[in-house]
């Protein structure tokens, strides 16, 4: 799995088995998924159309599925926890709940799941935004345009997703913990190039963490001059053993291991994928030779 913005459009890209409740939803296999931010002005009669719109003019395959959402895709937050990374986007217009505005949330797992538990994902995903809502004093359960999709990749490892479950903890936790946020990035109106990134971290006790470029304690991680743009890599975990292996995590899980992995710190290499965002690890790595 691999994810980047455009100006309007947050694309998320990989071999997935996924379950939608948007626009030409259902449970099957596809290649993409995007949450895509319509204009002021659209059109709400033929949302289909609009998809397929974005689709054409990204050049992907029929197989995906596609959210549509008022707010900028750079309100959007990322939450990576463990084998799980869910994207949210939250909009909330303080008027009649007909016009509540849209809260749309991905899921994605790098470990595989059955499709029931595809399904139970979504459930829990909906019942931790209803909580997380709650905590903030809203007096509404979601808004009347919510959708959720769900996917994975990988063989089969998860059976179920309830909110005890592996899968369940963790999209609970990040989404308890994203909703806030999201909501607090609209409603403040900012003007971020980029989504916020936050990971889970046990490092001294188990938080969250928002990663920020600007005034990391760690700089040089690897070598002085590097770029940072991608501390956090968009290709993560991306399985190449000639950049990292599976290792041991604190809790048992095995987690991907990329410490020495510079492909995206040097600098040619980060320019190309910002020019180029939609290329493959493949493509960047064939530049080095």
């Amino acid at each position: 799995m691999r994810y980047f913005t455009d100006t309007n459009t947050l694309f998320i890209r990989g071999t997935f088995r996924a379950a939608s409740t948007g626009i030409n939803g259902g449970t099957r296999q596809v290649s993409t998924l995007f949450n895509h931010t319509v204009s002021s002005g659209w059109d709400h009669t033929d949302p289909v159309k609009e998809l397929e719109r974005v689709a054409a003019g990204a050049g992907l395959a029929p197989a995906f599925f596609g959210l549509l959402t008022a707010v900028p895709v750079q309100h959007c937050c990322v939450l990576q926890y463990d084998f799980v990374t869910v994207f949210i986007t939250a909009g909330i217009r303080r008027e009649p709940p007909e016009s509540a505005g849209t809260i749309n949330i991905i899921v994605t797992s790098s470990e595989g799941m059955e499709d029931s538990a595809l399904l139970e994902t979504i459930m829990v995903a909906t019942e931790a935004k209803a909580e997380a809502l709650a905590a903030l004093g809203l007096p509404l359960s979601g808004t009347p345009t919510d959708a959720v999709i769900a996917a994975c990749e990988g063989e089969v490892t998860h059976l179920y997703a309830g909110r005890s479950s592996e899968v369940g903890r963790r999209v609970r936790g990040a989404i308890l913990h994203g909703i806030p946020h999201g909501v607090q990035r609209h409603d403040s109106g900012i003007s971020d190039r980029q989504p916020s990134f936050f990971i889970f971290s046990r490092f001294k006790g188990e938080h969250w963490v928002e990663w920020t470029p600007h005034n990391c304690p760690y700089y040089p991680c690897h070598f002085k001059g590097q770029n940072c743009d991608f501390c956090y890599c968009p290709f993560y975990p991306c399985g190449n053993e000639g950049l990292g292996q599976w290792s041991a995590g604190s809790n048992g899980n095995k987690v991907w291991n990329c410490a020495g992995c510079t492909l995206l710190h040097e600098e040619e290499n980060a320019s190309y994928l910002k020019k180029f965002p939609s290329a493959s690890l493949t493509e960047i790595k064939l530049r080095k030779k």
